[in-house]
């Protein structure tokens, strides 16, 4: 039996300009300057700065290709905006465009100047009489040194690395050898292979006294039981008090685990935050502005506007004159989409960054987390009408500068959940409360997750102790036992 079946799909699909409007939403200032830059080099119709309203487009130029055959006429389907909107958004960083507004306080982007981290250790090589054989290995240990100043590689991989690209043929003795003299470069821990050598080779180099020999012995012959914060089998392990303990520990505590990051010659762009938007309170009010660099003046380019209207005037055109108004009028078309698109992204930023700071205005005015509302991107979509894609992007990669310091706007987004009164309250609340008893713990005795579910309980908010786990490790606070101290 034949049997009929109708069905409906309903589906949507987004236009080449849609996706790129949405790529420009969501690029923050810096790299919306960069991809703003990219469009002004890959589009000679698009200028920067004021220019006449006259310089608009001729309304006789829209039908200019009407002299051609059907076939070479232009529509807006042959008009490929992604041959000017690149999809490589990633920003460079190392280029500035120069559009700031006047009243912008951030003008250049900051470098870090010097020498590299690996020239500076290998200038202190330089010091140190070595063969050509113990240079061309300390040069190449140098080399692996990673951002943090460790060597994470085996002594055999190193072996086997000299002897294939660097025609070095040695043993892991040698290379053992070498690397003690990798140790006594500055700073103090660069080369350790992990961090129970980067710790006691600081500590060796250290003033010996009674706490250094102490913690000394802790590192090199009980690291794990340190690091699990056994404190009972260090006291007996080593016959000593409380006190000379806490002394030890104290010393190992000011030792630095990343001995590489504290070397800010390394040549690397400092990282560096523009805010998208500044919140200041003015007369009680909150007042938002949108950073200036994101309103940048644009026009279309008036000669190749007068290009295209002199292509039209001339009666007989040649296939290479049809050819170049077809060029023209792409690049105008697309010139005037970019300068739309832009002028929609500022307003898509100020709508939604003005519902954000709306609906969050009593953190705004106290600059108090515990004030935040429980808010999600669906709340912000349905009050300016907009997808919560949208709503999304601007969130996610977007600052704004408040009188409590730069924020990530997506931080004021969190979920509700009920408290004993029935009332939702932020879980980004009750993550603030935790974190405040867990301050104020006592770091001798700290409080179990089950503890610190029935304080929250005591406080009003009945969660469970999977759920203070949770909230625990998004806060990066470690479990009881490692919070322990002496």
């Amino acid at each position: 039996m034949l049997k009929q079946q109708l069905q409906f799909k309903l589906s949507q699909k987004l236009s080449p300009q849609q996706i790129q409007l949405m790529k420009l939403i969501q690029l923050p200032t810096l790299a919306f300057e960069q991809r703003l830059k990219q469009e002004l080099e890959e589009n000679p119709a698009l200028e920067r700065g004021k220019e006449n309203l006259d310089n608009e487009f001729d309304p006789d130029l829209d039908n200019s290709t009407d002299d051609f055959n059907d076939n070479e006429s232009i529509s807006a389907e042959d008009i490929n905006v992604d041959e000017y909107l690149s999809d490589d958004e990633i920003p460079d960083y190392r280029t500035q465009a120069n559009n700031y507004s006047s009243d912008d306080e951030e003008k250049t982007m900051p470098y870090a100047a010097g020498t590299s981290f690996t020239q500076y250790l290998i200038n202190q090589l330089n010091t140190y009489r070595l063969s050509d054989e113990e240079r061309d290995i300390a040069e190449f240990l140098v080399g692996s040194v990673d951002e943090s100043g460790y060597i994470r590689r085996s002594l055999s991989d190193i072996m086997d690395d000299l002897a294939f690209t660097q025609n070095v043929y040695t043993t892991e003795e040698t290379i053992k050898k070498v690397l003690k003299i990798v140790h006594q470069l500055d700073p103090a821990g660069v080369g350790a292979r992990n961090l129970q050598e980067c710790l006691s080779i600081q500590l060796h180099r250290k003033e010996k006294t009674a706490d250094n020999a102490l913690a000394i012995k802790i590192i090199d012959t009980a690291f794990e039981q340190f690091t699990k914060k056994h404190y009972k089998k260090l006291i007996q392990k080593f016959d000593i008090s409380e006190i000379q303990l806490r002394d030890a520990i104290s010393e190992i505590e000011h030792l630095n685990p990343k001995p590489g990051g504290s070397y800010s010659g390394n040549n690397r762009i400092v990282e560096h935050i523009v805010p998208d938007f500044a919140i200041k309170i003015v007369d009680g009010e909150l007042e938002l502005t949108l950073n200036g660099r994101n309103a940048p003046e644009l026009h279309v380019s008036r000669s190749y506007n007068d290009m295209l209207k002199g292509y039209k005037d001339t009666k007989e055109k040649s296939k290479s004159q049809k050819d170049a108004i077809i060029f023209i009028k792409q690049k105008l078309d697309a010139a005037k989409w970019f300068i739309e698109a832009i002028k929609q992204r500022q307003q898509t930023l100020f709508i939604t960054m003005s519902a954000i700071m709306h609906y969050q205005r009593d953190y705004f005015l106290t600059g108090d987390e515990r004030m935040l509302k429980p808010m999600i991107l669906k709340d912000i979509a349905d009050e300016i009408a907009m997808d919560v894609s949208t709503v999304s992007r601007v969130a996610n990669s977007k600052y704004v500068d408040t009188p409590y310091g730069t924020k990530l706007i997506k931080e004021f987004f969190s979920e509700s959940m009920k408290n004993d009164q029935g009332e939702d309250v932020s879980t980004r609340e009750i993550k603030k409360i935790l974190e405040t008893v867990i301050e104020e713990e006592n770091k001798k005795k700290p409080l179990t997750d089950e503890t610190l579910a029935s304080i929250l309980k005591e406080k009003g908010y009945p969660i469970a102790r999977r759920t203070v786990a949770k909230y625990r490790e998004q806060l990066d606070i470690p479990v009881a036992r490692l919070r322990k101290k002496i």
